[in-house]
């Protein structure tokens, strides 16, 4: 592998996402990074009630919300916020 590939793959970080929600049934990650898709990044729940997601980006900054049973929602752990195009907030996180 080419020390420039090498260094670009080193640069990835893996951020892992938490949401309590325990009496949800589903949660779905939400952000810029999977274009709003929600059927890319959904969450798994461990036996505390914790809902937990694991994916690689890259440096930058991007937008996020969680989907919790159909709700969007933000994340109550990252009070970093920017309005949205519907009047509402989402969640920032700088990698």
């Amino acid at each position: 592998m080419s020390k420039a590939r090498q260094s670009k793959k080193t640069q990835k970080r893996r951020i892992t996402f938490k949401l309590e929600a325990s009496e949800a049934q589903k949660a779905i990650l939400v952000g810029d990074f999977n274009s709003w898709d929600v059927k890319k990044h959904s969450m798994k729940r461990d036996d505390k009630g914790m809902w937990i997601k694991s994916i690689t980006l890259a440096p930058g900054r991007y937008e996020y919300k969680f989907v919790v049973d159909g709700e969007w929602q933000n994340d109550p752990g990252n009070d970093q916020m920017v309005e949205n195009s519907f009047g509402t907030h989402n969640n920032i996180l700088t990698v």
